[in-house]
């Protein structure tokens, strides 16, 4: 490998689908920046979060470890103190690490008192911000209801809005995310409003505020520090509420919306899960076409207001020379249903909400041979981590981290790889787990997904699913009951029995360490099983013979 000193742009879009890029396929919607930044790298075409749901997948990004590993099973656990992070791999390889918008993380602040670590001490602030050093926090959550805010940390973002005189406390509710309509507040949260604009001049909307931020760190990074860095820049867009300013509000309308990929058959005997989440709110609304032909041009609009923000970004890095050297990631959280399989959202594991875009540029000369390729590996969003790792020089840490590098395949070779990819999730927190009358530990599910399967178990005495990728690719036909695949489903419950059994809490010794280890022992005087000293080396033995030390009389 070549001695250039790589710094990484780590970008995540919320809730963006794999395929709403031109890029992926999308027959309407244009992302030349996107596309341009794949032609120039390798886009994996099969990645799949660990989680379809923003807290725990994130985690899982951020760790390089399995839900069940690092234990955030859902919005709102906290990530216990401790956890191994990515800012404690690649700081420990000497890359900084730094946050620019989203993590949707959640203090253990228990576990901080526990162990009499200050929130504000050096290692107080990077247990809280998930293990990063925090350039600009903003999970961009600042809804407000009866019983306050959902995120009760201070915006930055409404700092900036207030800074540029949009009045009140909340200038993200009643502008950012929020259209005017006779004088009213046209809020977002209401899908009705998502054809307006927002009322907000486009330049001071969230993606180009944290565009412009990003954009800054980069500056001051270079201005302050000769150490390479990592900058995840995490968008909460396009995320909901589902409305995005002018002129990006009215580029696209209903002719532009896609039909919805779902069949009357699914409902017919449907799993108990997944007809329990056709039926909420959420499914109801995005399983009417009108509720479609308004959310979709304005999700559309805000992936293309994305786009053009990638378009300033690259050619500010362009200009400045920092293409050169500077990995850049691009993907996404989960993706949305969008109303596919009666649907909205995401939390189940059909390829709309699982399977998202990953998108690597690696300027370095090894990369010269895939680029503007592509690689249908089955990738984990595990697999991030230990790339980043990699490129930073340091030591593989299989011990703790779950995914692998994805640096072979970027050089353009066929590494040995993994035959299934996996996915998990707790609903043990949503209505649904009471109504089908599940104890809160049997709320679980397990996806599997190989090169033709597609498979889910449920806990709780709950029959799987299953899907046939080869011939059913809109994941239509649940093959879940059918005898005549039972073969497929003893399959998948094996490999989720040995994925079960991985060593996965065994992470403050690797391998390698417990390998030195044996025989060790015996040279500190542990001398187990033997009858006569004769047995083993003289050396060995020699604490354990000579004269008997005279007491002090």
């Amino acid at each position: 490998m070549t001695g250039i000193a790589m710094n990484i742009l780590y970008i995540m879009f919320d809730q963006l689908r794999f395929d709403y890029l031109s890029c992926a396929g999308h027959p309407h919607l244009e992302t030349p920046h996107m596309d341009a930044l794949a032609a120039k790298g390798m886009r994996f075409t099969r990645a799949y979060v660990q989680s379809p749901t923003c807290g725990s997948s994130r985690m899982s990004s951020y760790t390089g470890r399995y839900p069940s590993s690092h234990g955030v099973q859902f919005n709102g656990y906290p990530l216990r103190v401790g956890e191994w992070t990515m800012g404690d791999h690649l700081r420990k390889a000497g890359m900084s690490c730094h946050l620019i918008g989203k993590t949707h993380m959640v203090a253990d602040a228990e576990g901080l008192e526990r162990l009499g670590l200050a929130p504000d001490s050096l290692i107080g602030v990077r247990q809280t911000e998930c293990g990063f050093d925090p350039f600009v926090r903003d999970d961009g959550l600042w809804a407000e209801g009866p019983d306050g805010f959902y995120d009760q940390k201070r915006s930055p973002y409404n700092a900036f809005l207030q800074a540029k005189g949009y009045p009140g406390d909340n200038p993200w509710r009643d502008f950012a995310n929020a259209a005017v309509e006779n004088g009213d507040i046209a809020s977002g949260w209401f899908m009705v409003n998502a054809n307006k604009p927002a009322n907000i001049a486009e330049e001071d909307s969230e993606t180009p505020w944290l565009t412009s931020e990003a954009i800054r760190f980069m500056e001051e990074a270079e201005a302050n520090s000769d150490q390479p860095w990592c900058a995840h820049l995490s968008y909460i867009k396009p995320h909901w509420p589902y409305i995005v300013p002018a002129p990006y509000h009215d580029m696209y309308g209903p002719e532009h919306v896609l039909p919805a990929v779902r069949a009357a058959a699914e409902k017919d005997d449907a799993h108990p899960v997944f007809a329990g989440m056709m039926a909420n709110r959420i499914g109801e609304s995005f399983s009417r076409d009108d509720v479609r032909e308004r959310v979709i041009p304005a999700y559309m609009g805000l992936i293309k207001q994305a786009d053009d923000q990638m378009g300033r970004l690259f050619a500010w890095m362009e200009a400045t020379g920092r293409m050169k050297d500077t990995m850049i990631v691009i993907t996404s959280d989960h993706g949305d249903y969008l109303g596919d399989h009666w649907l909205g959202e995401k939390n189940l594991f059909h390829e709309p909400s699982i399977k998202v875009p990953l998108i690597i540029y690696d300027p370095r000369p090894e990369a010269n041979d895939t680029r503007g390729t592509t690689c249908d590996a089955l990738v984990e969003a595990i697999d991030l981590l230990p790339t980043f790792l990699d490129v930073a020089g340091g030591t593989p840490a299989p011990h703790i981290l779950e995914g692998r590098s994805l640096s072979p395949w970027l050089r353009g070779e066929c590494p040995s790889w993994r035959d299934y990819a996996m996915a998990e999730f707790d609903y043990s927190t949503m209505p649904l787990c009471e109504k089908l009358g599940l104890a809160p530990k049997d709320a679980r599910l397990f996806m599997i997904t190989d090169q033709r399967w597609k498979f889910m178990h449920a806990e709780g005495g709950l029959r799987p699913m299953l899907f046939d990728l080869r011939d059913d690719p809109d994941e239509l036909v649940d093959l879940g009951a059918s005898e005549q695949h039972q073969p497929v489903l003893d399959l998948m419950y094996d490999r989720l029995q040995d994925w079960a059994l991985r060593m996965s809490q065994r992470i403050t010794l690797s391998d390698a360490q417990i390998i030195a280890r044996r025989g060790k022992s015996d040279r500190k005087g542990i001398l187990l099983g033997l009858y006569e000293p004769e047995e083993v080396a003289p050396e060995l033995t020699e604490k354990y013979r000579g004269p008997v030390p005279k007491r002090n009389s």
